[in-house]
C-alpha cells in the first residue's frame, strides 16, 4: 500500500500553504482522499506529479504574484554573460530558456539542479503552423 501524507506533509512536498493544498484535493486538482475530518494524499501520486512538473500554481508563496504562468522545472545549465545569464530549465519533457541580469541570478544564487518557478507574462502569444499540403 503506498504511503499517505497529511495535509501538512503534501504541504512540505509541494511547497504549498496547507489551506491551498486542501483547497486544491476539494477542487479535484489534487489526489486526495478526506478521511473525517482530515485530507489524506499518496506520496506517489504527489512525487509524480513533482517529477512531471504539473503542480499547482505557488498562490500562497511569500509574495504573491499577479501572473498565472507559473511552471516548475530544475535548473539545468546556467551561463553568465558580462551583464546577462542565461538559464535553461527542465520543465516535464521540455526545455526553457530564461535570460535574466546576472545580478539577479547571482542575488538569487541560481545553480544547476536547483527547483525554480519560471514565471512567465506576456501581453501576446504567437502561433504558427506549416500550410496545409
Amino acid at each position: 500500500m503506498e504511503p499517505l501524507l497529511t495535509a501538512s506533509e503534501a504541504a512540505r512536498v509541494l511547497h504549498l500553504h496547507v489551506k491551498r493544498v486542501q483547497a486544491l484535493a476539494r477542487a479535484r486538482r489534487l489526489p486526495g482522499v478526506r478521511v473525517g475530518r482530515k485530507w489524506l494524499f499518496p506520496q506517489g501520486q504527489l512525487e509524480a506529479m513533482i517529477r512531471g512538473a504539473v503542480v499547482p500554481r505557488q498562490e500562497d508563496a511569500e509574495v504573491e504574484i499577479s501572473a498565472r504562468n507559473q511552471l516548475r522545472g530544475r535548473v539545468t545549465a546556467v551561463s553568465f554573460g558580462g551583464v546577462m545569464a542565461e538559464v535553461r530549465i527542465h520543465i516535464g519533457s521540455q526545455d526553457l530558456v530564461s535570460v535574466i541580469t546576472r545580478a539577479s541570478a547571482e542575488r538569487l544564487g541560481i545553480k544547476v539542479g536547483d527547483d525554480v518557478v519560471a514565471v512567465i507574462k506576456a501581453t501576446e502569444v504567437m502561433v504558427g503552423k506549416a500550410p496545409a499540403s
